[in-house]
């Protein structure tokens, strides 16, 4: 099953991730600084895209796309396109590129690349 659903969906969340968002705040003198402040963890399931051509080139720049499986709840709705992620075993950091809600509306399919600039 390619697809997190039915009654096995829970038991693949293996991978643990986090969603930062970008904040702005003071730096003590009139202007700000940017940094990232984490809004959402969560269990996860990572799947690391291989094929196609244009992951096939994106993968020889040095850029991995993963298409990440939450459960969907209002946690997980607030997440935004620029925000990032982050996979809390390995460090690695992604910028999320779409959200898209699955048929059966229970879970949401993340599309994210690491290796950009963030």
């Amino acid at each position: 099953m390619d697809r997190i659903a039915g009654t096995d969906g829970a038991a693949r969340l293996f991978d643990e991730v986090a969603f930062d968002e970008p904040v702005q705040i003071p730096d003590g003198s009139g202007g700000t600084d940017a940094t990232w402040q984490e809004r959402y963890a969560c269990r996860a399931h990572i799947r690391y895209l291989r094929g196609g051509e244009v992951v096939q080139a994106a993968r020889l720049a040095g850029r991995q796309p993963v298409v990440v499986t939450i459960r969907r709840s209002a946690e997980a709705e607030a997440i935004r396109a620029d925000w990032r992620m982050r996979d809390n075993r390995t460090g690695e950091t992604y910028n999320i590129r779409a959200i898209v809600p699955t048929e059966d509306r229970r879970w949401l399919e993340i599309t994210a690349e690491s290796g950009v600039a963030v």
